[in-house]
């Protein structure tokens, strides 16, 4: 006989339990659970204002969404600190806010575009929508506005990381 204490009156786990279940699932488990891989996406968050970046990180969670890859979320609140870590090879997706200060990310976007090397795919936030030409020029790789829709924030920010995620798998192969 099984032990059911830990279940509600209608049978089913309480979500914290569920949620724990999953978050040890690795794919191809008792879950039915398929995942593309286990890599874990370096995702640099850039912005001055410690809420934006909060936001940001909520936004993503452990990972945006079912089948984008987990992340690993580092934040920069100045464009020095950006760079030296760009430099160091420590991002694989960066999320940049347009509206940073001093620097902003447009132009933080087209300076690391322009300097360097195999620059890790973009996710910029403007300050409004009529902000997206600005966001060619920064040769962003995806745009929202503010305020923050975690919802697109999410699924621009998979696209982005299940593009860098397989280009490293068919690199390391």
């Amino acid at each position: 006989m099984r032990d059911t204490s830990d279940r509600s009156a209608n049978g089913v786990l309480p979500l914290t339990d569920r949620l724990a279940r999953v978050k040890h699932c690795r794919g191809s488990g008792p879950c039915g659970h398929q995942r593309e891989s286990n890599h874990l996406v370096k995702v640099v968050v850039y912005s001055h204002d410690a809420d934006v970046r909060a936001q940001i990180r909520l936004a993503i969670g452990r990972r945006p969404e079912p089948d984008a890859p987990d992340a690993e979320i580092i934040e920069c609140a100045t464009e020095p600190a950006l760079f030296r870590l760009l430099d160091e090879g420590g991002a694989e997706v960066m999320v940049l806010d347009g509206e940073a200060q001093p620097a902003g990310g447009m132009g933080v976007c087209r300076q690391a575009k322009d300097e360097i090397y195999d620059c890790p795919p973009v996710l910029l936030i403007t300050g409004r929508v009529d902000d997206g030409w600005l966001a060619t020029w920064s040769r962003a790789d995806a745009v929202i506005s503010h305020p923050i829709d975690p919802r697109q924030l999410a699924r621009e920010l998979s696209g982005l990381m299940r593009r860098r995620a397989g280009r490293s798998e068919i690199t390391s192969a």
